[in-house]
């Protein structure tokens, strides 16, 4: 089976590698000449565990190809998937399609025999229906159907959720696509994974309601958090109380400073102007999103109080920049909403991270000071921030910090260390939702 996926960014490319990987002869198309260069000659534009040997030994074995040609391609292929960007639109908070819907005027043209188009793309609900007539305008004599195929992948841990999914979601609207689509996922049949075939438009809105429940979820348990602030009571706990009830689970119940990426944001917003624009409430999403920026507003507060009321003149080191660990992503990330604000008020900011400090440096103030060495990172400082909890930051060693601290606070944003341990070693521990 020949696919060709349009984009060869995060899901375009995890997507066509695994794709590969099942058999599939995949071409990864993309504007992005440099981009393409660097993944012929195996360099991988992403941080993604796992991804460099997935994409190298395909390529290497000749089921992928990365190219910015159409022609020869879009020809041969049995189905396009559109994997192009739909960022939030600036002004309105609605995703932006102009690159999904250039990307089908563009294939347009080279359309032969009966091809089937799949947004793989995060879209708002009536897109595909949309795409089908631009490419239907564009080329009259095309043969084709429009499919949604959303992608629920975990950076992080992406390739694990492709070839062991919770589901996968087909919208169509014939036999012929419905076909090809089992086929192309049929090696998932042996793990028995759930197929769940549906209309364009509820497949569509499956992707948004999965996001905006996540986000509600992490927005909730913030909140408790800080409610348990003020009451003397321990978030883990509650977490644990709760999260332990069948219906509810026990996942993205972890208190933190707030979601980011390149998913939650934007789709929660985006799904409140879609509700909007059907005139129907939405006001659960509407306040998540409300609470998340509220979340990192207080933790602004969080890190004042503790430096005694003012960041000004204060040396900070901080751990994690990323927006979550196992990942190179800074979309969205809670440290952009923060560290500006402690620097634009006379902080001094050193910071690491494992994967992220190149993705960082030209969205944070340009006077951030970078180690590649972890522990540099603590010498003569005020106090440690640790916003992102990579493995590596979970077992530091606490005495040697402590001795190369000027300083001796310690703000925990994602609680990865005990309260009673970080105390006795003689931290000002602050952390959210636990005392």
């Amino acid at each position: 089976m020949n696919v060709v996926m349009l984009g060869s960014g995060y899901v375009g490319l995890v997507s066509g590698a695994c794709f590969s990987e099942f058999g599939a002869n995949v071409t990864c198309i993309d504007i992005d000449k440099k981009k393409i260069d660097a993944l012929n000659a195996g360099k991988i534009p992403i941080y993604e565990p796992g991804l460099d040997n997935l994409v190298n030994k395909n390529h290497k074995d000749g089921r992928l190809t990365f190219t910015t040609d159409y022609d020869g391609y879009i020809q041969k292929a049995d189905l396009v998937f559109m994997a192009v960007g739909t960022p939030t639109r600036r002004g309105d908070g609605h995703a932006d399609l102009k690159y999904i819907y250039q990307a089908a005027k563009d294939i347009a043209p080279y359309l032969e025999g009966y091809t089937v188009i799949v947004d793989k793309s995060t879209v708002p609900v009536g897109t595909a229906r949309n795409v089908y007539r631009v490419i239907q305008e564009t080329n009259p004599e095309a043969e084709f159907d429009v499919a949604s195929n959303p992608e629920f992948l975990r950076e992080g841990a992406a390739i694990k959720d492709f070839m062991y999914p919770d589901r996968v979601v087909l919208g169509v609207v014939s036999d012929k696509a419905k076909k090809l689509l089992q086929e192309l996922y049929r090696p998932l049949n042996l793990i028995e994974v759930p197929m769940v075939i549906t209309s364009l438009e509820t497949a569509e809105l499956i992707k948004y309601a999965a996001n905006a429940f996540l986000a509600t979820k992490i927005s909730f348990i913030n909140e408790i958090a800080n409610l348990c602030e003020a009451v003397n009571a321990d978030v883990h706990a509650v977490s644990k109380g709760i999260g332990l009830d069948g219906r509810i689970g026990r996942k993205f119940l972890h208190p933190g400073p707030g979601f980011g990426g390149s998913c939650f944001p934007k789709d929660t917003k985006a799904l409140v102007r879609i509700a909007q624009e059907h005139d129907v409430s939405c006001r659960i999403v509407e306040t998540v999103v409300e609470v998340n920026e509220a979340q990192k507003a207080r933790m602004i507060g969080k890190i004042r109080n503790a430096l005694g009321g003012s960041e000004s003149g204060k040396k900070l080191a901080v751990l994690g920049l990323t927006f979550k660990p196992e990942t190179d992503d800074m979309r969205d990330a809670p440290s952009l909403a923060i560290l500006p604000k402690l620097i634009e008020n006379g902080a001094r900011v050193i910071a690491h991270d494992p994967q992220g400090m190149e993705e960082a440096k030209p969205l944070l103030p340009s006077n951030v000071e970078y180690c590649d060495a972890i522990y540099d990172v603590f010498d003569d400082v005020d106090a440690v921030i640790l916003f992102t909890e990579w493995h590596v930051y979970r077992g530091l060693d606490i005495s040697l910090i402590k001795e190369k601290m000027s300083g001796n606070t310690f703000i925990d944003l994602r609680n990865v260390y005990e309260p009673d341990t970080m105390k006795a070693n003689g931290f000002n521990y602050v952390c959210v939702g636990r005392q």
